[in-house]
């Protein structure tokens, strides 16, 4: 059973240079706020993965307090790109 772990880990983390690339060399903004979200959410499944093979449920929190913040961020970026401002 590890080994499907192990290999789901190693997809995540393939998958997240792959957005790495692309948020890197995106040709529009858009591109790379989307690819830059994407980590995030590649994040938020490797940490919680990591939470359940360890056993630690302290690890689902952090990804839950993570998923939010990056929630908000991209809202915000989104908004300042669009209207030149926060307020």
């Amino acid at each position: 059973m590890s080994t499907v772990y192990l290999i789901t880990a190693v997809i995540l983390i393939v998958g997240a240079f792959m957005l790495l690339y692309r948020a890197l060399t995106g040709p529009t903004v858009y591109d790379t706020i989307l690819a830059t979200n994407a980590i995030g959410t590649k994040t938020i499944v490797f940490v919680t993965l990591l939470g359940y093979i360890s056993g630690r449920t302290e690890f689902i929190d952090m990804a839950i307090i993570y998923a939010l913040i990056t929630f908000i961020t991209t809202i915000a970026i989104l908004k300042y790109i669009e209207k030149g401002r926060l307020d």
